[in-house]
């Protein structure tokens, strides 16, 4: 249910509620909050509530530091895991400046303004995403250790696979805050779980991501556990991804899926940097099914895009290189202007890689494009890089060519 400002303060009322939450994330996806009292709603919505941004990570130094939270009441959930007397609920903010022109580096309203580009445009994208994590054991301290929770493998049942209670936890949770958690299971390193969504609008999608990675560590410390997105955590096994299903209608165009892979692939390189943010992030690029090559195939796993066997409204197209430390608001703004700058180019999909790129011949890879090796590769590109560019603003993007 989406609320307007005055249901939400008519819920807050009628149902004990004693702490709104008001988050927002950095540049980099973090999530933070501040908690106000129910007598401060009405000037949140009215006014906004003001925080110090000096003090978040990527929002700028100490020069005209004050910024406003708007909160977007459609986003109003309650959180399952507070108490049930003395609720705690959350909304997701806009940011401004005290003048109310919009924060440059807020992220969530880059992502609605391409959402409104693309409606415009006559294009309705959906996103879904595949998240990974490693659950860990905590030591006679309570810091996270590297000890994995179980030793089970791919798709494993209990006893062997000991998040299955935990996974379960997490999904039941999720649908109690309205989010539609699709499948879960053990994926094929020891203690690494994934949860998959449904497709949601892009705003939704974003929203939901990060409210997952919250929700996911709360519930693992709950559980004497620690809960890890690190692209590669562990040395010798899988790394975690964040596998993006891409979706969308097109007015006067019945097949528009093969342009919107057509532009992505067209534009990847330069991507990769948001889409995969951190030194741990190319130590997983290129080994046990991460892809390498730009290349996209319907019928494996060693491709970047994959296209899943569906049909009708379930057809879509699987980018398989992000990982969980993308910002989802700053990743699926790309991934929707890169399918419009395919379908808008008419760009045609080069041919299929029906083939294994983890086991073909020297010759046939050397004729492939290769995604960045390395942090400092993806940042150049990024920075010379005119769709880029003309796509995000340039707060956005020195903060993470230039930190």
């Amino acid at each position: 249910m989406k609320y307007t400002p005055e249901e939400v303060m008519q819920f807050v009322q009628e149902e004990d509620v004693k702490f709104i939450r008001l988050a927002f994330c950095n540049v980099y996806g973090k999530q933070h909050n501040v908690a106000i009292m129910p007598a401060e709603l009405k000037r949140a919505f009215t006014y906004g509530i003001a925080f110090d941004a000096s003090a978040v990570e990527g929002f700028g130094g100490e020069i005209r530091s004050d910024l406003l939270l708007h909160p977007d009441p459609s986003t109003l959930i309650q959180l399952p895991w507070r108490p049930e007397q003395g609720k705690v609920v959350r909304m997701f903010c806009d940011i401004s400046y005290p003048d109310g022109r919009p924060f440059e580096r807020d992220t969530r309203s880059i992502l609605k303004r391409a959402v409104a580009t693309a409606e415009a445009k006559g294009f309705r994208f959906a996103f879904g995403a595949e998240m990974e994590f490693y659950l860990f054991r905590l030591d006679e301290y309570g810091e996270p250790t590297r000890i994995p929770y179980d030793r089970a493998g791919y798709m494993d049942i209990a006893p062997d696979d000991r998040g299955e209670t935990i996974r379960r936890e997490i999904c039941l949770m999720l649908e109690r805050m309205g989010i539609c958690p699709e499948s879960s299971h053990h994926e094929s390193g020891p203690g690494q779980n994934e949860i998959d969504f449904r497709y949601s609008d892009p705003l939704a999608a974003a929203d939901n991501a990060v409210t997952f990675h919250a929700m996911v560590r709360t519930v693992a410390a709950q559980n004497g556990l620690c809960a890890s997105f690190s692209p590669k955590p562990l040395a010798d096994c899988d790394g975690n991804g964040m596998h993006i299903n891409v979706s969308v209608k097109c007015d006067g165009n019945t097949q528009p899926l093969p342009g919107v892979i057509a532009g992505i692939l067209e534009n990847i390189r330069d991507m990769t940097l948001f889409l995969n943010p951190c030194e741990e992030s190319y130590c997983r690029l290129g080994s046990d099914k991460a892809p390498l090559y730009v290349t996209w195939s319907a019928e494996n796993r060693s491709q970047l895009i994959r296209i899943p066997a569906a049909v009708g409204e379930y057809r879509r197209a699987e980018l398989r290189s992000a990982d969980p430390m993308t910002n989802p608001y700053i990743a699926y703004t790309l991934l929707i202007y890169a399918g419009m700058y395919g379908l808008e180019h008419d760009l045609q999909l080069c041919p299929a890689s029906d083939f294994n790129v983890y086991t073909a011949p020297a010759e046939v890879l050397d004729g492939l494009e290769k995604l960045p090796a390395s942090l400092p590769e993806a940042a150049a590109l990024a920075e010379a890089s005119a769709f880029i560019h003309q796509h995000l603003p340039e707060a956005v993007i020195s903060a993470y060519c230039r930190p």
